[in-house]
């Protein structure tokens, strides 16, 4: 297994974590900054406004999306195991 192997699986997998990652991390920067707009548009100073509607958009990813989150990150496992023989050599 040489070096470029080792990158080769390194970026994949850094790919696979951003990529898996992405979506319940966008939806929760959108319903921040919306969440912050109208605190700042309505003057309410309330600290933990933001957090149940944060969890809420992040729950509801996770549902809607969870099963394509798992597919991603099962196929790039799936592809490690199948050329565990070649990173063995």
């Amino acid at each position: 297994m040489t070096i470029d192997d080792v990158t080769a699986i390194a970026s994949e997998a850094l790919f696979t974590i951003i990529k898996t990652a992405a979506p319940p991390l966008l939806i929760s920067l959108c319903v921040g900054l919306m969440l912050s707009i109208f605190q700042t548009v309505t003057s309410i100073q309330e600290q933990t406004l933001t957090f149940v509607p944060k969890i809420l958009s992040i729950f509801l990813t996770i549902m809607l999306l969870g099963h394509w989150m798992m597919n991603n990150m099962t196929g790039y496992m799936i592809t490690l195991w199948e050329n565990f023989s070649i990173y063995i050599r």
